[in-house]
C-alpha cells in the first residue's frame, strides 16, 4: 500500500484568513464611529429610541457604516506593499493617472459622500431650513438651493479626498520588520491590543487632519460651485422634481448664492463627520492589516500539516504582498521560535533540496535583486526593436542588384550653357528635386536680412534681460520655475531616484530586504547550537562574501554612483528607505562576523575576507592578536 502524502497548503490559505480577521477588526472601528455619529444627529425627543440600535439611530448608524465600509472595500481592492518608485512626481502622474484604479478611487469617495449627504439631510428636523421644497403659499412651491449646495459640497469634498488619497498613496501598506531585541520577547508582538492602542493614540492627529481638510474642502466648494456645477445641478433637479411638485416652468437660477452663515456652518459640521469617517476607515485599515504574521503568538503556518512547505510556498510566491508576509514570518521564526528553526535545519528530504538550502537561495536572490536593479538603472535603455515591415524593407535593400542603379545626370542636357531666365529656373527646380535641402542657398540680400533680424532679436533680449546668452536665459527661467511650488512635480529628487534604483520598479518594499537579511543572519548564527547536521556552515562563507559585496556596493552607489540631477534644486542627499536596508545588511553582516569569526579558518575565509567584512559592517578594526585568531593564529603553530 502506497504511503499517503501530506498535502502542502498554500501560504495564502493561512494569510487570507488572518487578513479577513484584521478586516473585521477594522470594520468594527468604522461601525463604532458610525454609531457615535448617529447618536450625535439624534433629536433626543425620546430617550429610548434616540439610542436604541433597532430604531432610527440604528438605521443611521448602518447607513453611515456603509459610507465608511466603501473606503475599506476600496483599500482591499487596491492595497499594495512598497512605495511607488519613480524619478519625479510627473512620472508618477503619467503612469497612474490613466489607470482604471484612479477612476475607481474618485467614484468611491463621491458615492460615499453622496449617500452620506442624503442620510444627513434626512436626519435633520424641519426647522433646519434645508428642505428641498419650500412653500410661499399652500399652492406655490419653490426649489431650495441650500440642500443642493450641501450635497454638491460633499461630492466635491469626495473628489478632493480622492485626489488626496491618490497623491499620498494611502493604499500602501507599510509592513514591519523583525527588529533585533536586546531583551526578552515583547508580549504585545502580534497582539491586536497593540494596534487598538495605536489607533487611540492617533485619534488627536486624525481630528486635526479632519479639521484642516474640512476647512480646505469648504473653501474649494465655495470657489468651484458657482462657476462649474451650480447651473447643471439646478436644472437637473428642477426637471426631476417638477412632475412631483408644482414648481415654476422656468429653470432660471436664483439671484443670490446659498452662502449664508448657517448654511456654511452646517456644511462645515457635516464635512467634519464625513472626513472623520473616512480617516477612521483608512487609519484602521492601515494599522490592523499590518499586524505581525502571527496567530495566537505563533507563526501563521504553525497550523499547517506541513509548516515548512507552506512557508516555502509563500517565499516562492510571485505576488509581492504574499512574498513580503512570508519573508516577515521567516524573520520572526529566525528570531523567536527555536522549534521552527530546528525544523528548518532538519528538513533535508525535500524534493527541491533541503529546506535551509531553498531558504538560503530565495533570501539571497532577494538581496541580490538590489544589485540587478542598480545595474538596470545605470544601463541606458536598449533601442526599440524594428518592426516586421521595417525588417522586411531592410532585407529588400540588402539584396544584390542585378542591374546598374539609375543615373542621376540630367536627361535633357542643353547643348550649351545659357544664362536665360528659363535655364536658371530649370536648374533651380532640378536641384531642389534631386537634392532637397542641399542646393537651396539664400541670396546675399536674404542672408543680410536674416543676420540683421538676429542681431535685432539679440539686442532686444539684452536690453530686456541684460544678457545675450539664449541658453543661459532658458536655464535661469527653468530653475526659477523649479524653485517654485509649480515646479515641484518636475524635480527629480535624490531620494526618489535612489529608491527606484535600489528597490526596483514600480513598487519597492524596504521591509522585504530588511527581513531577508535578518532571517539569513539569525538562522546562520543560531545554527552553531541548533543545526546538528551542519548543513548551514557550508554556505556561511558564501553568505559573508555576498553580504560584504552588497553592503559595499550599496554604500558606494548611494554616495558616488548617483550624481545630483539638475532639477533637484533642494540638493538633499538622504534616502531613509535605502539607508534602512543598508543598515539591516550591515547588522546582518556584523552578526555573522561576530558569530563565525573564531571559525574563519575552518570556513575557508581568508584574512582579507574578514577584514573587508568588518569594514563593510562598520565594525572597529581588530588588533593584530584578534586578526591572527580569526585565521587560526600564527604563534605556536
Amino acid at each position: 500500500m502506497a504511503a499517503s502524502t501530506v498535502r502542502r497548503s498554500p501560504y495564502k490559505d493561512f494569510l487570507q484568513p488572518a487578513l479577513q480577521r484584521r478586516f473585521a477588526t477594522a470594520s468594527l472601528c468604522v461601525l463604532a464611529v458610525a454609531y457615535l455619529q448617529a447618536l450625535l444627529l439624534a433629536n433626543w425627543s425620546s430617550w429610548f429610541w434616540s439610542w436604541f440600535p433597532l430604531g432610527p439611530a440604528g438605521f443611521r448608524a448602518v447607513s453611515f457604516f456603509f459610507c465608511g465600509i466603501l473606503i475599506v472595500v476600496l483599500r482591499i481592492s487596491q492595497y499594495h506593499p512598497g512605495l511607488r518608485t519613480s524619478d519625479s512626481g510627473i512620472h508618477t502622474f503619467i503612469r497612474y493617472a490613466p489607470r482604471l484604479e484612479t477612476l475607481e478611487t474618485l467614484l468611491t469617495y463621491m458615492t460615499s459622500a453622496f449617500i452620506f449627504s442624503f442620510i444627513y439631510l434626512w436626519s435633520l428636523s424641519d426647522r433646519s431650513g434645508l428642505e428641498f421644497i419650500t412653500y410661499f403659499t399652500a399652492e406655490r412651491a419653490r426649489l431650495n438651493e441650500k440642500p443642493l449646495f450641501l450635497v454638491s459640497h460633499l461630492v466635491l469634498l469626495g473628489v478632493y479626498q480622492g485626489l488626496l488619497h491618490l497623491y499620498k498613496d494611502v493604499d500602501r501598506l507599510s509592513l514591519g520588520v523583525a527588529r533585533p531585541q536586546n531583551g526578552e520577547k515583547k508580549p504585545e508582538d502580534g497582539d491586536a491590543a497593540l494596534q487598538v492602542r495605536r489607533f487611540k493614540d492617533q485619534l488627536p492627529a486624525m481630528l486635526v487632519s479632519t479639521i484642516n481638510q474640512a476647512v480646505v474642502g469648504l473653501m474649494i466648494s465655495v470657489a468651484v460651485y458657482p462657476i462649474t456645477v451650480r447651473g447643471s445641478i439646478w436644472k437637473t433637479t428642477m426637471v426631476l422634481l417638477r412632475p412631483l411638485y408644482n414648481l415654476p416652468r422656468s429653470n432660471m437660477l436664483p439671484s443670490s448664492l446659498p452662502f449664508s452663515i448657517p448654511t456654511l456652518f452646517r456644511c462645515f459640521l457635516v464635512s467634519l463627520l464625513l472626513m472623520f469617517a473616512w480617516n477612521t476607515a483608512n487609519t484602521a485599515f492601515s494599522l490592523f492589516l499590518v499586524k505581525h504574521p502571527l496567530k495566537n503568538g505563533k507563526p501563521l503556518t504553525s497550523d499547517s500539516k506541513d509548516p515548512n512547505g507552506s512557508l516555502l510556498n509563500g517565499l516562492k510566491n510571485k505576488k509581492l504582498s504574499i512574498k513580503c508576509f512570508a519573508v516577515w514570518e521567516l524573520a520572526f521564526i529566525a528570531r523567536d521560535f527555536p522549534d521552527r528553526r530546528k525544523a528548518i535545519y532538519e528538513d533535508i528530504d525535500r524534493k527541491d533540496g533541503p529546506m535551509w538550502s531553498q531558504v538560503y537561495k530565495i533570501c539571497l536572490d532577494v538581496l541580490k535583486s538590489m544589485e540587478t536593479n542598480m545595474d538596470a538603472y545605470l544601463t541606458p535603455p536598449a533601442p526599440p526593436a524594428p518592426s516586421a515591415a521595417a525588417a522586411s524593407a531592410a532585407e529588400e535593400q540588402e539584396k544584390v542588384r542585378t542591374t546598374e542603379p539609375p543615373r542621376e545626370e540630367p536627361i535633357f542636357q542643353p547643348p550649351q550653357q545659357r544664362k536665360g531666365l528659363r535655364n536658371q529656373v530649370e536648374k533651380a527646380v532640378s536641384q531642389v528635386a534631386l537634392s532637397p535641402g542641399q542646393g537651396s542657398q539664400l541670396s546675399p540680400t536674404a542672408k543680410k536680412a536674416v543676420d540683421s533680424a538676429k542681431q535685432q532679436l539679440l539686442r532686444i533680449q539684452k536690453e530686456t534681460t541684460g544678457t545675450d546668452d539664449t541658453q543661459g536665459l532658458f536655464r535661469d527661467v527653468a530653475l526659477k520655475v523649479l524653485h517654485s511650488a509649480a515646479g515641484y512635480p518636475f524635480r527629480q529628487h535624490y531620494r526618489r531616484r535612489l529608491a527606484r534604483a535600489v528597490l526596483g520598479d514600480p513598487y519597492g518594499e524596504p521591509s522585504l530586504y530588511v527581513n531577508a537579511a535578518c532571517a539569513l543572519a539569525r538562522l546562520a548564527a543560531h545554527s552553531l547550537r541548533e543545526d546538528k547536521y551542519g548543513h548551514v556552515q557550508r554556505d556561511v562563507a558564501a553568505l559573508i562574501r555576498a553580504l560584504t559585496g552588497l553592503a559595499t556596493r550599496l554604500d558606494g552607489f548611494r554616495r558616488d554612483a548617483l550624481a545630483p540631477h539638475w532639477t533637484d534644486v533642494e540638493g538633499g542627499r538622504e534616502c531613509p528607505e535605502v539607508e534602512e536596508v543598508l543598515e539591516a545588511v550591515r547588522d546582518a553582516l556584523a552578526r555573522l562576523v561576530e558569530a563565525f569569526g573564531p571559525y574563519a579558518r575552518d570556513l575557508r575565509l581568508s584574512l582579507t575576507d574578514m577584514r573587508l567584512a568588518r569594514e563593510a559592517a562598520g565594525l572597529a578594526a581588530a588588533d593584530g592578536v584578534e586578526m591572527r585568531e580569526l585565521v587560526g593564529g600564527k604563534g605556536g603553530r
